[in-house]
């Protein structure tokens, strides 16, 4: 198998294009005459390769403004100093690419994988035969993500050490553990970004919007935080939690030792407000009827909890692992439940009596980037909710009560 580049900014027509996909493809598969696909330098403005399988490509200095690259795989592809601007990047797969000195200017990234990718600053150096080695600059400054929209992207453990990303939607976004040491992120909007364990060191963040997001773990050492909106925002959990002098976990068993004995033992517990966090998880738990409205489970693994009739209106729930959860007849209004896993979850009905059934209620519950496959949720309310880019295919909706405040839904 070989590698053939395409000399500097050549434009290719759309059979030539498709020759080296198709190539790129057997090059995938192991196949004979696969050759990876290398267009470093060439003129791809405003073309489309949605959906396309690029992983490892080298597309280093490669024009693609204006292109649609939406849904596409870039893993580990090779996009330094890309020019992708206003691109549409829409849920493209960018696991550990590289996208030193990329122009990310007012490209649409939201959905989009970019979890362990580089996008620190960085120059190509190309020969030249009269002035020896010389920068290639794009019209802007390279590492640049001005005015980009990552809404609900997944960037955990991204390199943005230094980035330039004043005015950039983060909503929603996972910056879990990324580098930022040094960004400028003036009035950049950060509402609901999961940046724990994130390094925000010399950041400017000056007017930034962080409404509720996750600052745990976060180093903020000599950050810029003038007139920057805190409006709760989600700190470190306690290390314990005690109600009424017992531990959190205690109170817990009590709840399920009822459960578990049809009432004969312990009692059922009403715990609004609690700070869930420190227990780490509560896989396969038996919480059936739980009272905890308002209460914090954000990130928590809650898989296969029974919480059958559990009243957790308003609770934080974002990017939470409810896979195979039983939330049938769950009260689940105003809940925060963005990024959260509710793949095989069971969400329908639930029988009180002969005849008599409660049904899950999502009203006015923020559902963005959660996923839905595989779960069952007939005949339940989603009155309200917003499920904006909500995985739905195949969650069973049959008799729902849908009324969405959104209209990208997978």
């Amino acid at each position: 198998m070989s590698t053939q580049a395409v000399p500097h900014h050549v434009s290719l027509d759309a059979n030539a294009l498709r020759d080296a996909v198709e190539a790129h493809q057997r090059y995938l598969a192991g196949r004979s005459g696969g050759r990876r696909l290398s267009l470093t330098h060439a003129d791809l403005s405003h073309c489309s390769l949605e959906g396309l399988d690029l992983r490892e490509a080298d597309l280093a200095g490669v024009k693609l403004d204006g292109a649609n690259l939406a849904r596409a795989n870039l893993s580990r592809a090779i996009l330094f100093g890309a020019d992708l601007r206003e691109a549409d990047m829409r849920r493209v797969n960018l696991k550990r690419a590289d996208l030193r000195g990329a122009c990310l200017r007012g490209a649409n990234l939201a959905g989009a994988d970019l979890a362990g990718c580089d996008l620190r600053e960085g120059r190509i150096a190309l020969q030249d035969k009269l002035d020896g080695f010389r920068v290639l600059r794009h019209e802007h400054r390279p590492g640049e993500l001005n005015y980009a929209i990552l809404s609900g992207a997944n960037l955990a453990g991204a390199q943005l050490a230094g980035a330039v990303a004043m005015a950039v939607d983060f909503t929603d976004a996972s910056l879990a553990g990324a580098m930022l040491a040094g960004a400028r992120l003036h009035n950049a909007v950060l509402d609901g970004a999961d940046l724990s364990g994130a390094d925000l060191g010399g950041a400017d963040l000056t007017g930034a919007s962080m409404k509720r997001a996750v600052l745990a773990g976060v180093n903020l050492e000599h950050a810029r935080l003038d007139d920057a909106d805190l409006t709760d925002v989600l700190r470190a959990p306690p290390p314990l939690v005690y109600i009424d002098d017992q531990s959190l976990d205690e109170v817990l068993a009590e709840h399920e030792a009822y459960c578990e004995s049809n009432g004969a033992r312990g009692r059922v517990m009403s715990l609004p407000g609690i700070d869930f966090r420190p227990l780490k998880h509560l896989r396969q738990r038996k919480l059936t009827a739980l009272v905890a409205p308002r209460s914090i489970l954000f990130g928590m693994d809650l898989q296969g909890v029974q919480l059958q009739g559990a009243d957790l209106s308003g609770c934080d729930l974002r990017g939470a692992n409810l896979r195979d959860a039983d939330l049938r007849g769950a009260k689940l209004a105003e809940a925060q439940l963005t990024r959260a896993d509710l793949r095989g979850a069971r969400m329908g009905p639930l029988m009180i009596a002969e005849g008599r059934f409660v049904r899950t209620d999502f009203t006015r519950a923020c559902l963005r980037h959660a996923d839905f496959r595989g779960a069952s949720a007939v005949r339940a309310r989603f009155v309200e909710a917003d499920i904006t880019q909500a995985r739905m295919a195949g969650c069973d909706l049959t008799g729902a009560e849908v009324e969405v405040l959104a209209q990208d839904v997978a």
